[in-house]
């Protein structure tokens, strides 16, 4: 072995150590259904995670074949994924998911069956070869303006977040899939969507222990393999470097303080709160020097000239002195011991298959208020979609609402879709005589939906109202359901209902 300028020479393998190391801080995403040649190539030069989209997934038989062949270039690769379960699905992108979200979740109140969902949900991404997933998100939704959170989060109480948090970490890691509870120290209190700008949260120390670091003590306390940051500004804790960039938040606090020995993953660097203010190679310097273990980094961003940069963003501040080779060489080790550790990960034995799960779930988490004057549904109805524009972390790939669902329980059901001023009148005039199911996400926070809901409902009473988002205005309509989230099977579980099954 000879030792060259910032690093040794590993034997037979053309790289440097520090080389080697910076690869494999990096979780990179990638565009297509198969391995690209430059990511399996980087894979054998060190990189050792690599993270999927919805644009990675066509079918289950697809997925398993993709993290074959990259198990078949380095076999303990960490295989990421964002899969939430409910509004965030990668799995079932273009269906809607088979498990509703943290909000329904969070509504039953039941920690047995939300270890029971998340082991499911684990079960099948461990069947595809994943084996670390970005969830669940422990955020307190405590602002009801969050534009990013909502139903991800299980609600708005500190002990139920953390409880359902501790059920789902676990259920997931016993089927073999390490959890990266996210987004640390608490994205609940924003109002700003950190995909497009810096949100900031000015609560005190107290506050913020009490409220939102309360649920990852509790992840922290159920193992959890993994913790996200958040980019997000909270002066208490440190009034110039983002939660993700600061060394008081991810080394004093997380790691010294609450003691998590796990992996420290980043939100993805490519977001604008980051890329916008710091750039994705200086943010992710800051971000390694601050305690940071990986740097996840695709959602947007999914090439070999960006993980090239970031490479050689870090071996540079590495030679700069910038960034001390001993916590580059630290988070690299954390990598890899994670990488073991899924790499001999089984589920555990005594667990059953519980396809259903999800359908229960979202079933069990409805909320139905009935008029005095509610009469059932008799003929197919007209199903008025107020459709919000979707947030990225959710996408507008993934289909949502009762139609599909209530076409097959009441054929001839038809819909179309309405936003803006003018949206009651269209749909008024697209319904005609029929009945009308006006489904909404999230009314509380769009001023032009509410607006909608209130003519729709003053020319046509008997609408049947459906709430797919947080449930904050009260109840409305002949008929309203709270769905607490819009996966696929809080559709159907709607849908039972307005079609009296």
């Amino acid at each position: 072995m000879t030792t060259i300028a910032g690093g040794t020479t590993v034997p037979g393998s053309g790289q440097d150590t520090l080389t080697r190391d910076a690869l494999t801080v990096l979780q990179p995403g990638f565009p297509g259904t198969t391995a690209p040649d430059w990511l399996l190539r980087r894979l054998g030069e060190g990189l050792a995670s690599v993270g999927l989209f919805g644009r990675n997934v066509a079918s289950p038989e697809q997925l398993a074949a993709l993290t074959d062949q990259l198990r078949a270039e380095r076999e303990d690769v960490l295989v990421a994924i964002d899969e939430e379960g409910g509004d965030v699905t990668r799995l079932e992108v273009r269906t809607g998911s088979s498990f509703p979200g943290n909000h329904a979740l969070g509504a039953v109140d039941d920690v047995d069956l939300t270890r029971e969902v998340a082991h499911e949900l684990g079960r099948r991404l461990a069947e595809c070869g994943i084996n670390l997933n970005w969830a669940p998100s422990a955020d307190v939704n405590a602002n009801p303006s969050n534009p990013v959170i909502g139903v991800r989060s299980f609600g708005a109480d500190p002990d139920l977040v953390a409880r359902h948090t501790a059920a789902y970490v676990s259920g997931l890691q016993a089927a073999g899939v390490a959890a990266c509870t996210k987004h640390f120290p608490g994205h609940g209190d924003t109002a700003v969507d950190s995909h497009h700008a810096l949100p900031r949260i000015d609560a005190d120390q107290s506050l913020l222990r009490a409220r939102d670091v309360a649920p990852f003590r509790a992840a922290i306390a159920a193992g959890t393999k993994a913790i996200m940051s958040a980019h997000i500004l909270v002066p208490a804790l440190d009034g110039e470097y983002p939660a993700t960039l600061s060394r008081r938040v991810l080394t004093d606090l997380l790691r010294e303080d609450l003691g998590h020995d796990g992996l420290i993953v980043t939100d993805g660097m490519e977001m604008k709160a980051i890329a916008s203010t710091y750039g994705i190679e200086r943010g992710s310097v800051l971000a390694i020097a601050a305690g940071a273990d990986a740097i996840c980094v695709g959602g947007g961003l999914a090439d070999d000239e960006t993980v090239r940069r970031l490479r050689d963003a870090l071996v540079s501040a590495v030679r700069s002195g910038e960034l001390p080779e001993e916590r580059l060489a630290d988070a690299a080790a954390r990598v890899r011991k994670l990488a073991s550790w899924a790499g001999t990960r089984t589920a555990e034995s005594g667990g059953t298959r519980t396809d259903d799960v999800g359908l229960t779930a979202a079933r069990r988490a409805l909320t139905v208020t009935r008029s005095t004057t509610y009469e059932p549904v008799s003929e197919p109805p007209f199903v008025a979609a107020f459709t919000p524009v979707a947030n990225i972390a959710v996408g507008d790939e993934t289909p949502w609402g009762v139609a599909a669902e209530l076409a097959r329980l009441l054929p001839g059901t038809e819909t179309a879709s309405f936003a803006g001023e003018g949206a009651a009148q269209a749909a008024l005039a697209s319904a005609g005589a029929r009945r009308i199911v006006a489904v909404v996400r999230d009314a509380h926070r769009h001023a032009w939906m509410d607006a909608a809901l209130d003519t729709l409902l003053a020319a046509r009473p008997e609408t049947i109202v459906v709430e797919m988002g947080v449930p904050q205005s009260p109840p409305r309509g002949a008929l309203h359901i709270a769905t607490h989230g819009a996966a696929r099977v809080c559709g159907r579980a709607a849908a039972e209902v307005i079609a009296g099954e």
